[in-house]
């Protein structure tokens, strides 16, 4: 007997739904959602200004349901063609976890060019084994190495609707437009210039336009490349051997040695091309090192979306609506950076972690960032423990969120500063606007800020981000 409870029914939680379609917009869509269960993904589209859902379920039960929710195209996806969703801009999906991988290659084959493809799966089928991997799981790695991109959700079923531990990666792929249509939307049309005119004073535009033009007149330029190398080296293929590749025209990848393909040349254009304009939006000015991290791995996603000038605006419009939480993220980083290292750098001593009404002291103490001696030797100026730069690191972290409140920019780090003026042990230095700092041969080194101003305003940031009382000492100040 039927029932709505079989083996591969595990309703898609929003959460899970959210982080699928992050960065994706479905607006004025067409959806097609090839196994939608009971209707989570269905609900979600429908709600976020979808133009059309359809569907389909192979479960009677399910079908039923999600028959009263949106047009349902067939039972069975596998047996949907590409006539029948040649109308569609985008497939969302859940299949089933025990054949997510035919699900997904068919889901791209009948997907009309342009159309985008989100899919969760097993993370198992995105394992990088490829001594055990079957045919299904090879054809999808190779898919979504030049078409797309896959992430690691983890266990993000475990507290849903329908439970399972099973780890869950997420697949984004993008089916590419081919002959004369291929680049017609890389472009911007004279109605998307106005509408897309304004980059925040991140970027210039008509620096994306250059740079999306060049790399799709590169990619075509590749076609005619191969061509011409194709016949030269047939003409010279008499009396040349099969391995003299020193003398083939043509592209050939370094490693393997064999001849470059136009959608691995395709792929590596579109990544440069994406750093290139990642490059220039100076990202990292105000970065921590925990948020550097972050923005390589965004920087990394980007990588494998298409380089039109519409994502390329989305995506700056991404980073500037994201700016004000990756400032926070520095001044918080930098604030417990600094309590962390000693109880005398903050008004709570010890049980800095638990007062919720405290603040950085104006001086404060640095431990393990100085080396004195080494090897037997002693060095007469103030130098920096490399070996151990965890100090440092965070250090230069407070600097840079010190920066950002303070709207100044230093030209030099402050440990460039110290290791290129030849700085005396036990004496005052100043930098820049900061601190004045003094550095002992025990290996700590003592900081005092300059600017109550700074001072005070980098503790009342702190406070209102966290919801904190501000502290007394800075609001006297400030008032």
């Amino acid at each position: 007997m039927e029932t709505i409870f079989e083996r591969d029914f595990y309703p898609t939680p929003q959460q899970v739904i959210e982080t699928m379609l992050q960065g994706h917009s479905v607006t004025g869509k067409v959806v097609l959602e090839p196994s939608a269960g009971s209707g989570n993904i269905v609900d979600y589209l429908q709600n976020n200004y979808v133009k059309e859902v359809i569907a389909c379920e192979v479960n009677s039960k399910l079908r039923s349901i999600v028959a009263s929710k949106c047009e349902v195209i067939a039972d069975d996806f596998l047996t949907v063609t590409s006539e029948m969703v040649s109308h569609i801009d985008m497939i969302v999906m859940n299949p089933p976890f025990s054949n997510a991988r035919k699900h997904i290659l068919h889901a791209y084959e009948i997907a009309p060019e342009g159309c985008e493809i989100i899919s969760l799966c097993n993370a198992t089928d995105m394992s990088d084994n490829k001594y055990r991997a079957t045919t299904d799981q090879l054809k999808l790695h190779e898919l979504v190495s030049y078409n797309g991109y896959s992430e690691m959700l983890g266990n993000v079923f475990s507290d849903a609707e329908r439970r399972t531990d099973v780890d869950i990666a997420c697949i984004h792929l993008y089916k590419p437009k081919s002959g004369e249509s291929e680049f017609e939307d890389y472009m911007f049309s004279t109605i998307d210039e106005q509408d897309h005119g304004s980059t925040e004073g991140l970027i210039e535009y008509n620096l994306v336009r250059d740079v999306v033009n060049r790399y799709c007149e590169a990619v075509k330029t590749f076609d005619s490349v191969m061509a011409m190398s194709e016949s030269i080296n047939d003409l010279t293929s008499i009396f040349r051997g099969p391995y003299d590749r020193d003398c083939m025209f043509g592209c050939f990848d370094k490693e393997s040695g064999s001849k470059n393909t136009r959608e691995r040349y395709k792929k590596e254009m579109q990544k440069l091309a994406w750093r290139f304009i990642i490059d220039k939006m100076n990202m990292t000015r105000f970065a921590t090192s925990k948020v550097y991290k972050q923005i390589n791995a965004f920087v990394e996603r980007q990588q494998h979306i298409p380089f039109t000038m519409k994502n390329v605006y989305q995506m700056i419009y991404m980073i500037v609506a994201t700016q004000g939480n990756r400032m926070e993220t520095a001044l918080i980083e930098a604030f417990d950076h600094i309590c962390s290292f000693s109880s005398e750098n903050s008004t709570a001593g010890e049980k800095w972690k638990t007062n919720a009404n405290y603040m950085v002291n104006k001086k404060f103490i640095v431990p393990y960032i100085c080396s004195y001696g080494r090897y037997g030797t002693y060095e007469p100026y103030v130098t920096i423990n490399l070996w151990r730069d965890d100090s440092e690191r965070k250090i230069a972290d407070v600097c840079t969120a010190l920066e950002y409140i303070s709207g100044k920019k230093e030209e030099i780090g402050i440990f460039s500063y110290i290791r290129y003026n030849r700085l005396e042990w036990g004496k005052w230095y100043e930098y820049g606007g900061f601190f004045r700092f003094k550095a002992f041969k025990k290996g700590t080194m003592h900081f005092e800020f300059l600017d109550e101003d700074i001072w005070a305003l980098f503790n009342q940031r702190v406070a209102e981000i966290r919801g904190w009382e501000l502290p007394k000492k800075s609001e006297k100040k400030r008032k």
